[in-house]
This record gives structure tokens, C-alpha cells and sequence, in this order.
């Protein structure tokens, strides 16, 4: 039964609501009342209760004991209960702080007296798993998860109704300008209370113009980052439990997600950007109305502020209370980063992922051309995305480009990363009108067509504006459009205007209802001057001919908006401006920002989903750069994986050879030319004797395929002995010997009879460690040994000669020396696979047998042959070779082709003239110091194999077990992508990072990814 008194808290009739003096001595003959048995009481933290965790004699955690503030009554608790109940009834996989109840179902709880009066205490369930509390950095899975929880919350409690519910909380958004201007003068920094007072009048303007269509129910209003319980079970911090509903009211909907978002918001490397997917989550099962979506922003922005003064206050009348002293600077970098960028831009950045984007507008045609005289056929388009040819050969990189940092202000390039959100301009501006030599040369080269004006498209990014080795992505959006005169030109009044600014290299116009922003040289002046009414055709100023100028349209009572914007910010800014192309009597250019998913729903429609892809939501690339990649929002990433591509993106030889041989011939290669003879006496003279007979084909699987067929058809004997935990391919004998478990679940359990498996010969995580690794040797041996005896010898052994799959392991000392004699004392043949080590990769090495001093009977090697092109090869003996003829014969139809052929031999000039075997030795080596220094600074880092430019980084939960971080590593390579680095796992747990970037990778770019790694570590909470 409710009890019967019904008073509830009015914060403005008490404004100070100091935390009950409860000490644990009295928790603890609480929980002796309450429980009915002893228990030892620790101090919780909380602003305005008192909170204590009870744990029996063992310490096992018993309950939560709460004492409410003596101001919230017997119904307000009552209804906290039953709201706590009703939630946990609507979601049973959601764990929920309910009451505990006593044998008869009462409520184990009590009015009791505290220091400042009677005081309603209880006994909550405990979850146990831990809070999301602290600065470690949240993902967007976490982030999503969050938003999830909070739309489940806020559907349960829609038609919950109670008595309890009608209070007066500082919390409620609904009050938060009356709270701010109550509390603010216990902000003492002149500064910051102006900043709180200032962003507190915007956000309330605009909540109140939509408080009345915004529906009121039942909300917890406390579901933060403290409230959420992480899944015991879960490595990674996935919410799946809900405590503290004290702050339980009837209040907009809409706040439920406002308040969670906020408590994003301090969290290391969170930029406003990064609470979306909690908006996409809580939308997905609790929509959101377009009158909520953009009351949502202006609320977290209530919310931020209403934390600053309410923090300083309780800080002030409860001086003792650590919790809420601790959080003064946390909730300060709250608001700093919801009042960051502009409220009507976030505004729009939230309307987008609910699905209410603002459709793209664009100017009027005017009565006047803006540029005097000139005809839509006179201008011509000047592409600066990643797609333009203007870009090639690293042009967006060259002389010129100003090196800007993610505030836009020119900074020198160090190659270190950037410290992070906190110390970063997160508002999606970043560039000013300064000329790049790629733009300059860029226009030079459109005017030398013939054109009277060069411009930029509207809306989209330009490349020529992109750094590399960046943890933060440069502004490369364009807000407006820049017109490049071959000739002096005039500029007019496209209609009835008024001059705002007037001044040299500026005119700013009141033009149609929107802002006219005219940009040129500093030393221009205009013909006019502020304050005039004009019309139509009058003259404005007279542009010089080859100086850039900027034309750009705004909303007349928005923000001022930056040339350039960063790509997760223009859905936010784009429609606070408007295409000025009809202005100059062009057709409006299309901004549709929805390309990317677009592309992927394409790719998922036609393509084997088994064809997969990095990355659940992937940039879209579509240019390369020596080690780097290039998305077409204009972000540079460091390239960590790539082996296909040893000489870098683009390498200028390649594509010269390339486009000289199809301009010739490219044909099947039975015919007779000269390129296949050179390429495949180059590639046989960097073999050992006897190996000097050359089969090229299209791939890696297909290598190993056809040597696994040479082998066999040289010996005579059909079964193959394989190591575990290896990838050879995808074709059906490259396939059967491949027993990595993550490339398929059951590899082990479904091999073809004529395999047969030896333990793999990891001296980090198999069965024999560090110096027993020496037995794996003997044990294989013995395989062979046994299968010869049974009377099927082994016709091939096939390897990795360095442990690709597990992350670049090398074998153990003279394992191969031992497994190849055996094999072949039975007449069988030693197979290599140096499809990922060969070509120098691991920088001692050209081949990865050299390292295990052996020489092979077949080697198989593709992916580094062709630097991106398709591209195989088997070198055996001309006496190996020569057996195949028994089986029939051989024929690849591109396999060696003229184009193929021409590839090849400009990788290998490269390999040599550019020293990169040496580069692996040296790049590779610093590296790999770098990563080991890791280790002693976070305990994740197990290990870092290999050698050279051929590295893994294996992460692990515990270093005496080697439990495998998997979820850890996949977390880990999504942050680092949003840090600018292209890194993935292997292995079979996916727990090692796989560390093959381009061989041309240079120190300053492995610094990069190395104090990236850093960062990143240290934001997701794996110190020491």
C-alpha cells in the first residue's frame, strides 16, 4: 500500500539539498534492521543521498543500502520502486535495481532518522559488473548500447503514472533556466558563469518554441555513464543494468536520451560527433519526433549547464561530499563540448540521424548573373575530390599545401599524433580561404582550356585540403563555392540587397532572405559600402584576374559558417547554407550525403555476403598514396595492412608500366614476347639452386594449388601434411590445407582424407612454449614418420616459412631443416608458401626460408609480386616441373601476360632502385622498438612478433594464461580507425594485430601509428 504521506520536493522552496550524514557504522546496524543479518557497509558515491554496498563476511555483495535525502518523501520512493519494478517486468534481459522484498513481499525498508531528518532507507538488488563511470573512451557499440537501454527505459515507464512523480527536481529539464539563473553565482570564474548564463538563454529559446508539442511521461533521468551497469560477462563495457532511480519524474520524454548523451561527453577522445549511434539506437525503438529531434541538442546543452551550477553548488553547502566535489571539472568539460560547436549546427547533425535531414537548397536565379557578362558555358568545373585526376601522383600532398591541424591554423608536421578531442577544435571548422599549390595548379590548368572562371562544387569535399598522419580528420567539406577569373571580372547585385560589410577583401549582402558572402584579395576593395541599398546590376567589386574568390550563402539568423567543415559535421552545417551555384547561373550540384550506406546496400545486394569487408560502417576509399589512404570525405589514413601493395599506393612505375604495355598489348600468354623471359629470369635468379623453373598465375591460391599439384605429381604420393592454424587459399587444394580456425570454424573436422595436420609451431601461445618450442620439431617428424609406416607417405609437407596467420611468428629454429628432411627421406617434397613473407618484407630476408636456412623443393608466391595486380608464382626445379606433364599440362590465360609480365618487373626494379628490403630493415626495426616499449606501459600487450615490416602485436587479458583480447583487438582497430590508422587482427582468435603496411613506410609514419597506439590504448583503459 502507498503510504499515505504524500509530500513531495520542491528544489526552488529548498534549493540546498545537502547528502545525509550517514556514517557506515550506522549503514551497518541498518542492514542488521533491514536485512536481518550483520554486514560491512562501503561508502558509495552520489551528490544528494547516501548510498553504501553491504557485503557479508566473505565479501560477497549482499545489497545496495540507500538513505534518501531527507527531503524526498515516503511516495516519491515508493514511486521509484515501482517504476524500477515496472521496467524490470517490461525487460527481463535487462537487470534492474529493484527493492529487495522480505518473505511476506513488503519492501525491506524504512523511515529512519538521519542528521537532517527522517529519511526513507532501503535495500536495492546489486548488479554487480561495475558503472560506466570514468574517462576511458566509449565506442560506438557502447555508445548504441547506451541509447538502447535508455529507449527500453522510456518505453516501459510511457504510462506509468504515480504520485510520486509530481516533483519539483533540479534535473528536470522543464526548470533548467530557473535553476541556472538560481545557481549560477556559485559559478566564481566571471568567464565561464557568462559562458553558462549565455548558452543556457540560447537553448531554452529554442526548447521552448517546440515545449508544447514535446510529450510528457515518466523518466528516469539519471541513466548516465554512473547509472549504467556493464555486463559482467562482457570484456568490453556493453550496458545491460540500470540503478538509481532518485531522479524519477514527469518530464519531457525527450530527456531520457538528453541526459545520457550528456554523460558522453567527458569521455577521453568523445567529441559531439561521437554520440550518434546512442541517437540512431533510442530512435530505432522509441522514435523520435521532428519537434524532439531538435529540442534534443538544446536539452543536453540545459542539461551541461544545469550540472556546472548545481555541481558548484553542492559543492559549496556539502564541502565533505567527495563524489560531488570530484565531478566539478568533469561537468565543466561536459558543457565545454555541448556548447562546442553552434547550437542550430548540432541541432541539424541530430535531425539527420533520426532521418529528419533538412533537404539541400539552393539560391534563387537571379535577375542578375553575379558575375557580369559571363554565361553558364564560360565556366568550368574545378574537381578537388579524391576522385579527380588532378589528384594523381600525390598532388593533394604537394608544394603548397598548407599543413593544417584540426583547428585549421597552420601547425608544422611532426608526425605526431594529435592529443585527442580534448585539446582539439571539434566544431567542424578547420580551414580558412588560403591557397593550396594543388588547388592553384589545379585552376591553371582548367583556365588553359580555354574557360573564363574555374569553380569548386558546393557541398563536397576536396582533398586538396588533407594532411596525412592526422589523429583528428582535417575540414574538407566545402560550404560555398571558389571561382578563379582567367580575366578581371566584375561583380554585381544579383537583385534588391543591402550591404552588411564592406571592406577590403569582404562584401557581405542581405540578398533574398540569406547572408551574400563575396571573398577576394585583401588588397581589393569594394565598390560599394555598408549600408547602401542596391539594386539589381549594380556593380560590387571588380575581382583580379588568377586571384581566387569565395562565393558562399547562409541563413540570415545563423551562425557564421567556415569555408570548410569537417566531413561528421556537415549534415549539421550544410543546411544552415545554401548552393550559391544559380547565383552565377549554374545548376545547383546535388550534396547528397547518404553515399556511403548507399554504396554498401549496392554491394550487399550483389555481392556474396561471404565477400566481406573491413569495418562494420567503412569509409568509402578510393584513392592510395604510398602508405597512405584517402576516403572521399577527404580523410588520410596510415595504411598498416596492405602487403599486397609493398611499393606503396600508386606507385608511379607500376601505373607507367601499366598503361605503356596496354597501350601495346596485353594478350594471353602463350604468345611469344620478350617481357615474360625478362621477369621470369629476374624472378628465378633471386631463388637459391636448383630452384629455376617459373609457373605465373593469377593469385596466392592459386600458387599454392598448382604447387601442391607439382609436388604430389613429382612424388607420386597423394597425402599432404599441413600445419595447423595456417591460411593457404581459397581453391579447392589450397583450401584443404588450410586450417585456420578463423577462416573456418570446422577446418579441423572437415579436411579431406589425404591431409594431415602437425600442432602449430607457435612458440608464443602453443602447447610448447619459449625454449620447448624445440619439440615441435621432433613431433611433426614423428607425423611423417608414423604416416610412412602406415604405408602413406607424405607426397608434400606445405608451410608458411614465417607464421603469417598467427601475426608474423617466426618458427622455431631449425624446425623446417628437420620437417623437410623427413618428408623427404620418404620421398615426399618440402612446399613454401611465401605468399605474405617473401619479397623482402621481413628485411633480413628476401625469403622467409632463408631465415630457417633451407631451401624449398616448390615456393609459392603472389600478393607483394604484383603490388595490387593480380599476380602469382611457383619456382621449383626444371626436373619438378618437367613431372607435371605427366598429369596433362598447364595454361594460365593472364597468368604471365604481357601486362602481368610488365608489372612484375617494375616491382622488382622498385624493390631494388628504392632500397625497400633495407627500408623494412630500418623502418621495421624502429618500429618494432617502439611497439615492445608498449608493453611495458600497457599490460593488453602480450607480445610483438616478427621481423622487419612483417609484425604482430598480439593483445591478451592476461600474460600468464595468454587469454586472447579479441574483443579488445576489435575495439582497439575501430578506434584507431577514427584516429586515422587502418589496422586489423588475425590469428586465430583475431586477438593480433597484423602489421604489414606498405614497405615504403618511412619513420615518421611509424611513429605515428606507434603513439597513435598509445593514445588509443590509453583511452580504452588498458594502462598498466
Amino acid at each position: 500500500m502507498p503510504h499515505a504521506d504524500h509530500r513531495t520536493v520542491d528544489f526552488f522552496a529548498r534549493e540546498a539539498l545537502p547528502a545525509p550524514r550517514t556514517t557506515p557504522a550506522e549503514a551497518e546496524l541498518l542492514a542488521v534492521r533491514l536485512l536481518g543479518t550483520a554486514a560491512r557497509a562501503e561508502a558509495l558515491g552520489s551528490q544528494q543521498d547516501a548510498n553504501f554496498l553491504l557485503r557479508d563476511g566473505d565479501g560477497a555483495a549482499l545489497a545496495v543500502l540507500k538513505v534518501a535525502n531527507p527531503a524526498f518523501g515516503p511516495t516519491e520512493v515508493e514511486a521509484q520502486d515501482a517504476a524500477a519494478d515496472l521496467v524490470a517486468a517490461a525487460h527481463p534481459g535487462l537487470r534492474v535495481a529493484t527493492v529487495l522484498r522480505r518473505p511476506d513481499g513488503t519492501p525491506r525498508r524504512a523511515v529512519v532518522e538521519s542528521g537532517s531528518g527522517p529519511a526513507v532507507a532501503r535495500l536495492l538488488r546489486h548488479l554487480p559488473g561495475g558503472t560506466l563511470s570514468g574517462p576511458r573512451h566509449l565506442s560506438p557499440r557502447t555508445v548504441a548500447a547506451m541509447g538502447t537501454v535508455a529507449a527500453r527505459v522510456s518505453t516501459a515507464l510511457r504510462d506509468f503514472r504515480h504520485p510520486g512523480l509530481e516533483r519539483v527536481l533540479q534535473w528536470d529539464l522543464r526548470h533548467a533556466d530557473r535553476v541556472v539563473e538560481r545557481l549560477a553565482g556559485h559559478v566564481a570564474e566571471p568567464e565561464r558563469r557568462a559562458a553558462v548564463l549565455a548558452a543556457t538563454a540560447g537553448a531554452w529559446s529554442r526548447v521552448r518554441a517546440v515545449a508544447a508539442t514535446l510529450p510528457v511521461q515518466a523518466v528516469h533521468l539519471d541513466l548516465t555513464d554512473d547509472n549504467l551497469v556493464r555486463r559482467p560477462d562482457s570484456p568490453l563495457p556493453v550496458p545491460d543494468g540500470v540503478i538509481d532511480f532518485g531522479d524519477l519524474t514527469a518530464s519531457w520524454a525527450v530527456s531520457e536520451l538528453a541526459v545520457t548523451l550528456s554523460s558522453l561527453l567527458h569521455h577521453d577522445g568523445v567529441e559531439p560527433h561521437h554520440v550518434l549511434p546512442a541517437v540512431r539506437a533510442f530512435h530505432a525503438l522509441r522514435p523520435l519526433s521532428a519537434e524532439e529531434a531538435a529540442a534534443l541538442w538544446p536539452l543536453v546543452v540545459l542539461r551541461a549547464a544545469g550540472l556546472v551550477v548545481s555541481g558548484r553548488q553542492q559543492a559549496a553547502v556539502d564541502a565533505d561530499n567527495a563524489y560531488a566535489t570530484g565531478a566539478l571539472e568533469r561537468e565543466w568539460r561536459i558543457f565545454e563540448q555541448a556548447t562546442r560547436l553552434p547550437l542550430p549546427v548540432m541541432t541539424h547533425l541530430v535531425a539527420d540521424a533520426a532521418g529528419y535531414a533538412a533537404p539541400p537548397t539552393a539560391a534563387a536565379p537571379p535577375a542578375h548573373p553575379l558575375l557580369r557578362g559571363l554565361t553558364p558555358d564560360r565556366f568550368a568545373l574545378l574537381d578537388l575530390a579524391t576522385e579527380s585526376d588532378a589528384m594523381d601522383g600525390g598532388a593533394w600532398l604537394g608544394a603548397g599545401a598548407p599543413d593544417t591541424d584540426a583547428t585549421g591554423t597552420d601547425a608544422p608536421d611532426t608526425g605526431a599524433p594529435d592529443t585527442g578531442a580534448p585539446d582539439t577544435d571539434a566544431t567542424g571548422t578547420g580551414a580558412d580561404t588560403t591557397v593550396t599549390g594543388v588547388e592553384r595548379r589545379a585552376a591553371a590548368a582548367v583556365l588553359a582550356g580555354g574557360a573564363a572562371v574555374a569553380r569548386t562544387p558546393y557541398g563536397r569535399a576536396r582533398l586538396s585540403r588533407t594532411p596525412v598522419l592526422r589523429t583528428v580528420s582535417p575540414a574538407t567539406v566545402a560550404t560555398g563555392v571558389d571561382l578563379w577569373p582567367g580575366a578581371e571580372l566584375v561583380a554585381q547585385a544579383p537583385g534588391a540587397a543591402s550591404v552588411l560589410t564592406a571592406a577590403p577583401g569582404l562584401l557581405e549582402l542581405a540578398h533574398d532572405g540569406r547572408v551574400l558572402v563575396l571573398e577576394f584579395d585583401a588588397a581589393t576593395r569594394p565598390s560599394v559600402s555598408a549600408g547602401a541599398g542596391l539594386h539589381g546590376g549594380e556593380e560590387l567589386v571588380r575581382l583580379p584576374a588568377g586571384s581566387p574568390a569565395r562565393l558562399a550563402l547562409r541563413a540570415a539568423d545563423g551562425p557564421a559558417v567556415p569555408a570548410l567543415v569537417r566531413p561528421e559535421y556537415a549534415a549539421g552545417w550544410l543546411p544552415l547554407t545554401a548552393d550559391p551555384a544559380p547565383l552565377l547561373g549554374l545548376d545547383a550540384v546535388a550534396t547528397d550525403r547518404t553515399g556511403r550506406a548507399d554504396l554498401l546496400a549496392r554491394r550487399a545486394a550483389v555481392f556474396a555476403t561471404v565477400q566481406e569487408h573491413y569495418y562494420a560502417e567503412p569509409p568509402r576509399i578510393e584513392r592510395g598514396w604510398r602508405h597512405h589512404l584517402v576516403s572521399t570525405d577527404g580523410r588520410a589514413y596510415l595504411d598498416i595492412v596492405n602487403n599486397v601493395t609493398p611499393l606503396g599506393h600508386a606507385h608511379p612505375g607500376v601505373e607507367r608500366a601499366v598503361a605503356r604495355q596496354l597501350r601495346r598489348l596485353n594478350t594471353n600468354s602463350r604468345f611469344h614476347y620478350a617481357s615474360v623471359v625478362e621477369f621470369t629470369e629476374r624472378l628465378a635468379a633471386l631463388l637459391p639452386d636448383p630452384l629455376d623453373t617459373v609457373f605465373l598465375v593469377n593469385s596466392g591460391s592459386e600458387a599454392v594449388d598448382l604447387g601442391l599439384r607439382l609436388a604430389v605429381g613429382a612424388s607420386g604420393r597423394p597425402d599432404v601434411v599441413a600445419v595447423r592454424e595456417a591460411y593457404h587459399g581459397w581453391t579447392y587444394a589450397s583450401d584443404a590445407v588450410s586450417t585456420s580456425l578463423q577462416d573456418n570454424p570446422n577446418a579441423l573436422a572437415t579436411r579431406p582424407s589425404w591431409v594431415h595436420t602437425v600442432d602449430s609451431p607457435n612458440p608464443y601461445r602453443g602447447r610448447h612454449r619459449g625454449a620447448d618450442a624445440v619439440r615441435y620439431a621432433p613431433e611433426a617428424v614423428a607425423v611423417v614418420d608414423a604416416l610412412a609406416a602406415a604405408g602413406r607417405p607424405a607426397g608434400a609437407f606445405v608451410s608458411e616459412t614465417f607464421y603469417g596467420n598467427a601475426g608474423g611468428v617466426a618458427l622455431p629454429d631449425g624446425y623446417l631443416a628437420q620437417v623437410y628432411a623427413a618428408v623427404r627421406r620418404h620421398g615426399g617434397l618440402a612446399v613454401a608458401d611465401e605468399v605474405q613473407a617473401g619479397y623482402g618484407r621481413l628485411g633480413e630476408w628476401f625469403w622467409g626460408f632463408e631465415q630457417q636456412r633451407v631451401v624449398p623443393d616448390v615456393v609459392c608466391v603472389a600478393k607483394a609480386m604484383g603490388n595490387g595486380h593480380p599476380l602469382g608464382a611457383v619456382v621449383t626445379t626444371r626436373e619438378i616441373a618437367e613431372r607435371y606433364r605427366d598429369q596433362g599440362y598447364f595454361f594460365s590465360s593472364t597468368g604471365g601476360s604481357p601486362v602481368s609480365s610488365a608489372v612484375g618487373l617494375a616491382v622488382l626494379d622498385a624493390l631494388r632502385d628504392e632500397d625497400l628490403q633495407g627500408n623494412a630493415v630500418r623502418v621495421g626495426g624502429h618500429l618494432k622498438r617502439r611497439l615492445r616499449a608498449l608493453a611495458d606501459r600497457y599490460r593488453i600487450v602480450g607480445a610483438v612478433h616478427g621481423s622487419g615490416l612483417y609484425l604482430g602485436l598480439e593483445l591478451v587479458r592476461d600474460r600468464a594464461t595468454l587469454e586472447p583480447a579479441t574483443e579488445e583487438t576489435a575495439e582497439l582497430c575501430d578506434r584507431m580507425l577514427d584516429l586515422g590508422v587502418v589496422v586489423q587482427p588475425t590469428g586465430d582468435h583475431l586477438n593480433v594485430l597484423k602489421i604489414k603496411p606498405p614497405l615504403c613506410l618511412d619513420t615518421a609514419a611509424a611513429d605515428f601509428f606507434a603513439d597513435t597506439l598509445d593514445l588509443a590504448l590509453a583511452q580504452l583503459g588498458h594502462g598498466a
